[in-house]
């Protein structure tokens, strides 16, 4: 069995999404420091986004953990089935 292609991460894939996560965090905390609020909203906001933030971090990590499980298990079954098909001898007889 040929081995199966692991996604690769291109730098500027790295870098337009670290900018876009940049924009979008830096544009939100503009939002926040100008609106016409009062101090304890604006601050409210403020943690509200990080909370945000973080949630999310927190989901993609969980995702990528759970792909990588999946990963290694069907790495393992492929493994095992390859060890099964190296091993089986389709003109053997079995004595009785």
């Amino acid at each position: 069995m040929s081995k199966p292609l692991q996604p690769v991460m291109t730098a500027a894939y790295f870098a337009q999404s670290v900018i876009s996560f940049g924009v979008a965090l830096g544009s939100v905390a503009l939002g926040i420091v100008f609106l016409p609020i009062d101090p304890w909203v604006r601050a409210f906001l403020a943690v509200a986004v990080l909370y945000t933030v973080t949630s999310a971090f927190g989901l993609a990590k969980c995702v990528r953990d759970r792909q990588e499980v999946v990963s290694v298990s069907s790495r393992v079954d492929q493994a095992r089935l390859d060890k099964l098909l190296s091993e089986h001898d389709p003109y053997k007889v079995d004595a009785l």
